[in-house]
């Protein structure tokens, strides 16, 4: 719908926005790399066509390329009922790298990091791994606490 859809592109750009502070490169929506005859695992998406949701270089060492896809999900919708949220986050997050791991690995050779986070501001500890770096590097750049950029950026990027 289209609150989703809205609420899943403020994430993408304030992420990209953030991004750029830190890094080179940031792409949103960059297309991935045609497939040849690489040899990928059963749920790896093929299509030609694939796009990630933001790519960018220099996040997790210098020159190297990572690639992010997000996911906001909503914890008490029919396909997450039932289930505790720790085991909902991690099938969203496993779903994620069952699509697009391999590929980003093998045919980009990049690194892949899939923002999961939900409409009750939750977050997947992969984001939460990610989300400390991003903070950390902005510390850096911007000459601030790490206890100054924690907060604004979970300001920032509330699904």
């Amino acid at each position: 719908g289209g609150y989703v859809s809205l609420r899943h592109n403020h994430l993408r750009d304030t992420i990209a926005n953030l991004l750029n502070t830190v890094c080179k490169g940031v792409e949103l929506e960059p297309a991935l790399t045609p497939i040849t005859n690489e040899a990928l695992p059963r749920g790896t998406t093929a299509c030609n066509d694939a796009r990630l949701d933001i790519s960018c270089r220099g996040f997790y060492s210098p020159l190297d390329k990572t690639f992010l896809d997000i996911r906001v999900l909503h914890p008490n919708s029919l396909s997450n009922a039932g289930r505790p949220l720790d085991r909902t986050y991690r099938a969203h997050e496993q779903e994620k790298k069952t699509k697009y791991l391999h590929r980003v690995i093998q045919v980009e050779k990049a690194n892949f990091s899939p923002i999961v986070m939900s409409t009750t501001g939750g977050i997947a500890s992969e984001a939460s791994t990610f989300f400390k770096r991003l903070a950390s590097k902005l510390a850096v750049k911007l000459n601030q606490p790490y206890s100054n950029t924690i907060p604004v950026l979970c300001v920032d990027t509330t699904a």
